[in-house]
């Protein structure tokens, strides 16, 4: 068996300062912030960033892993105060909002919806798979969500809204006044009521 050496205390505190300079350059420059960048700016050559993450997509997810682990959560938490239907459509609306007020949350999202492969098997996409499976079956069960949808199709929608409230909501989709809010949760309700069965 393959044991994996433990990082040395200078490597972990290079891939510490990576992740947080990172979640910075991110948030100000979206998902396409410049790597070389982030490392000078960390202080660690380009080598040492791609040593620690080889693919943008990597140190993406691992920049917002603690904002993905605390969405896939909240889908518990609203499934036991609310009732399955309504949890959802909570759900959706944090999952939504969040997405657009945290740039590069969206590309983040775009990964777990893509078709099968690696993509789906990621930090973003097997939290974000397993907390939108546990909703959309308990809403099934209790017949406010139709039978024919899949927890896949939810957050490819999901995807949709947050893309369409972007664009809603003005430049960049963040107003500072609650407007990406109220459109976030105008396409959801509209989202929501065409995935109710038909009676």
């Amino acid at each position: 068996m393959t044991q994996v050496r433990p990082m040395r205390a200078d490597a972990r505190r290079n891939y510490a300062r990576l992740l947080e300079t990172a979640a910075r350059a991110f948030a100000e420059h979206g998902e396409g912030a410049s790597l070389d960048d982030i490392a000078r700016r960390a202080g660690v050559g380009s080598g040492t960033l791609y040593r620690h993450f080889p693919t943008r997509q990597a140190l993406l997810e691992a920049a917002y892993l603690d904002r993905i682990e605390a969405l896939a959560a909240r889908a518990g938490a609203l499934g036991r105060e609310l009732p399955p239907g309504e949890a959802l459509t909570a759900w959706l609306e944090e999952l939504c909002v969040g997405t657009i007020q945290v740039r590069g949350m969206r590309a983040l999202l775009g990964s777990a919806v893509a078709d099968g492969g690696a993509a789906a098997v990621t930090g973003c996409g097997t939290p974000m798979r397993a907390a939108a499976a546990r909703l959309v079956e308990a809403a099934q069960r209790e017949g406010t969500l139709r039978r024919d949808i899949d927890p896949i199709d939810v957050l490819r929608l999901a995807h949709g809204v947050a893309t369409a409230s972007e664009l809603a909501a003005g430049e960049g989709g963040r107003t500072g006044d609650g407007g990406d809010v109220r459109v976030v949760r105008r396409y959801v309700s509209l989202l929501t009521e065409g995935l109710r069965p038909v009676s």
